[in-house]
């Protein structure tokens, strides 16, 4: 459904460079719901930006729903519906307005939008709000008409950019179900950004992680958090058997990530608690 190689974009201003996005590989299959995820400045919207046309790459390859993202960017428009962070409603107009609007610039009559945004709404739970002004609806009920607008045209791919925040836990909770609706019932791919790491493992198949511009790892919740869970361990030794230490931490069970500086062995275990004791025994052992 997404596939980017080398998908990057550089900023110019005042003589300066900024490369915002530096070479971006990413796959997403039809079906799955994907989390996008890095801290602020790493790239994420850049990224998101371009999957959806708001951006030209200025280097790099993609095809979003099937659709080169630089040949055809209005064809991968029709391809794909887009939730923005601030979403896109005007406060003054009506529910109903804002439904037979959207679907009107996908090239569906006044008819179609409102059959199809009655269909919409009744699945978000927002039926019944046609003739409410944006502005007197709850953080919940327009976060989810900004959905429905998004997907107005039956997209096969959406992208959700932040879809929570703000949200009361109540009311992030309920998105969430109708999340995991739109591809467990409907089956619409979701690409999701997101800072909730909550959210991305309660929702997510799989976790894209980006920083200062690069994909630096990616995998499903439970390999990410196998990946960082158990204790850290510190240990100081004499500078003439950090080799041995080293050598005694690696064979603890559990034991990765063991490294050495200076007169320190470094590594992560499941259990710090039971791994240290044994490693002070052998420690003593051999030394002894």
């Amino acid at each position: 459904m997404i596939q980017a190689r080398g998908l990057a974009r550089t900023f110019r201003s005042r003589g300066r460079s900024v490369e915002a996005v530096r070479g971006v590989d990413l796959d997403v299959d039809a079906g799955e719901l994907v989390g996008f995820l890095g801290p602020n400045g790493a790239g994420k919207t850049t990224t998101l930006r371009m999957l959806t046309t708001l951006l030209r790459p200025t280097a790099g390859s993609a095809t979003v729903g099937g659709v080169d993202l630089l040949a055809d960017p209005v064809g991968v428009r029709r391809k794909i519906g887009y939730v923005a962070q601030g979403g896109g409603t005007a406060p003054e107009c009506k529910v109903i307005e804002e439904i037979e609007i959207q679907g009107q610039f996908y090239g569906l009559s006044k008819a179609q939008a409102v059959s199809r945004g009655a269909e919409l709404t009744a699945q978000l739970d927002i039926a019944g709000l046609d003739q409410r002004l944006v502005k007197t609806l709850s953080g919940g009920q327009k976060r989810r008409l900004d959905i429905a607008l998004g997907l107005i045209h039956s997209p096969g791919l959406v992208f959700l950019d932040e879809p929570t925040t703000g949200l009361d836990p109540q009311s992030r909770a309920n998105l969430w179900e109708h999340i995991r609706s739109l591809r467990a019932d409907h089956g619409v791919t979701v690409f999701l950004t997101t800072h909730y790491l909550d959210e991305a493992d309660s929702l997510c198949d799989r976790i894209l992680v980006i920083d200062n511009g690069r994909i630096v790892v990616e995998g499903t919740p439970n390999e990410l958090k196998a990946g960082v869970s158990g204790d850290g361990v510190e240990v100081g030794v004499p500078a003439e058997s950090v080799t041995d230490a080293a050598e005694i931490a690696g064979r603890l069970p559990g034991a990765q990530e063991v490294s050495t500086v200076e007169n320190t062995v470094r590594f992560r275990v499941p259990r710090g608690d039971t791994a240290l004791p044994e490693l002070l025994r052998a420690l003593d052992t051999k030394f002894s």
